[in-house]
């Protein structure tokens, strides 16, 4: 089921939320919790019911390695190969989901060999339920778990505004406020500014998001060589796609979440007007970074052993985030290339030389830009004939001045010429929708906003489409 579906909107949410408080009003909160866990699984087996055996053994599997890191004078155990035993298990589940098709592809090309694939279809969510999990387990061996209740245990991952795409909870921050009473009652206040980012986020994806969805299909997968102009308009309309697709999805997750007085984490806080790209990862799929950091940085050694160890931890930490977002040589060259950025960044800094605020804005978003063409490109050879098109090797000059003509010649084409001008304002010059949920006060302006940005989407869903981060 998707946030941006009629079904969702129109029947999922409001039942789920009055029978939620109904239960929680009659002082049934055992019932209440268990309701939440079933609609959480029947809004994620709406997609594919095969895959909710799936979840469920994952939970229990999980669950039971925690309760047994947890508590270690009920049995003797070596609990690090009991941690291990966890880790792998998580792992196995997704390499076996994710990538063991792309090993055989890969196997089959290095070696000329003719094994068939198995052709796995990837379960929705699997790489942020799997890292939510992931991080409970090492918290457990860590001895900084405290729940040890198996129904509230199963919301927590299952919790469905996070379920499929993020943000990637982490159960200390999640845990006492599922467990807070005064949270088991209706808050107007919450409902306001639950709506309201549900409505931003519902226009960032229907209004922004989907319609440069086409033209970014053209110039990335139709068109087979694409000039100057083409290039750079594509790869600037797949960055903001990409950026309101995903910061619109965040949005209606804590929205949505809100409606049930539960805070998610923030997971976006205005990316591109980063200054490098260490404050790039501070802003963007901030969960993720979050995650990178605690679970792989820091266990690798951090920056403790060091000059030569930091770098080459900064730089398979980033590589392991690029292998996570999906089974493709591009994402792998999208996590090189942001994990040598980074070590580039780190060493620049010793030099303590400063840059003009603007002019680090630009170049910190003229690499991400680039980097995106990786992230959306369909092979490696293909990213890199669009990087020759975006350096003019196929046209430049006199080919802008006729696609600047034949651009207001196209409707289609037209409106998203427009559109990434409009992002671009958008995304530099305004606030964020976080900050503007900060500042919210529920007064007829707001209101008026909120009405007005629902209804313009809602009319505009004339085709249900998945969020990109689906995918991963």
């Amino acid at each position: 089921m998707l946030f941006n579906s009629l079904e969702f909107l129109f029947i999922f949410l409001p039942i789920t939320f009055f029978v939620y408080f109904f239960l929680n009003k009659k002082r049934l909160i055992v019932l209440a919790t268990g309701w939440m866990v079933a609609a959480s699984l029947i809004f994620y087996g709406y997609w594919n019911y095969k895959y909710l055996t799936l979840i469920i053994l994952s939970m229990i599997f999980n669950y039971t390695v925690g309760y047994t890191l947890s508590h270690p004078s009920n049995l003797k155990i070596n609990r690090k190969l009991v941690l291990m035993l966890g880790v792998v298990g998580n792992a196995g589940l997704l390499c076996y989901y994710k990538y063991f098709d792309f090993l055989i592809n890969n196997i089959n090309a290095v070696f000329h060999s003719g094994f068939d694939t198995l052709k796995i279809a990837l379960p929705l969510g699997i790489s942020f339920f799997t890292f939510t999990q992931i991080a409970y387990l090492v918290d457990a061996y860590r001895k900084e778990v405290q729940e040890y209740d198996f129904l509230n245990y199963a919301l927590f991952v299952t919790f469905f505004p996070h379920l499929i795409a993020g943000p990637i909870l982490h159960h200390s921050e999640m845990m006492p406020q599922f467990a807070n009473i005064r949270k088991k009652v209706i808050n107007h206040k919450n409902i306001s500014v639950g709506l309201f980012l549900i409505a931003v986020g519902l226009f960032k994806k229907v209004i922004i998001a989907d319609n440069l969805s086409d033209f970014v299909g053209s110039m990335f997968d139709v068109i087979p060589t694409l000039d100057f102009f083409e290039a750079w308009f594509g790869s600037l309309a797949y960055t903001f796609q990409l950026y309101f697709d995903f910061s619109g999805y965040c949005d209606m997750a804590l929205g949505i979440a809100l409606l049930f007085n539960i805070k998610l984490p923030v997971n976006f806080n205005s990316p591109y007007k980063s200054e490098n790209i260490q404050d790039f990862w501070r802003k963007w799929h901030m969960t993720l970074s979050r995650f990178l950091k605690n679970y792989i940085y820091i266990p690798l050694g951090g920056n403790r052993l060091g000059e030569f160890k930091t770098y080459r931890n900064l730089f398979l930490t980033f590589l392991i985030g690029g292998i996570w977002h999906g089974a493709n040589w591009t994402f792998i060259m999208w996590g090189i290339m942001h994990g040598l950025a980074t070590c580039v960044h780190r060493f620049w800094k010793k030099f303590n030389i400063r840059i003009n605020k603007y002019i680090a804005v630009a170049i910190t978003f003229f690499f991400i830009n680039i980097t995106w063409v990786f992230f959306r490109a369909s092979s490696i050879h293909r990213a890199f004939d669009i990087l020759k098109s975006m350096i003019g090797l196929n046209g430049f000059i006199p080919v802008v001045i006729n696609k600047l003509r034949f651009t207001f010649e196209n409707g289609s084409i037209k409106l998203s010429f427009f559109m990434v001008l409009a992002c671009i304002i958008l995304v530099f010059f305004f606030k964020n929708s976080m900050e503007w949920a900060e500042k919210f006060k529920p007064n007829r302006i707001f209101f008026v906003v909120t009405l007005v940005l629902l209804i313009v989407s809602v009319l505009s869903i004339n085709k249900v489409s998945e969020f990109l981060y689906f995918q991963f």
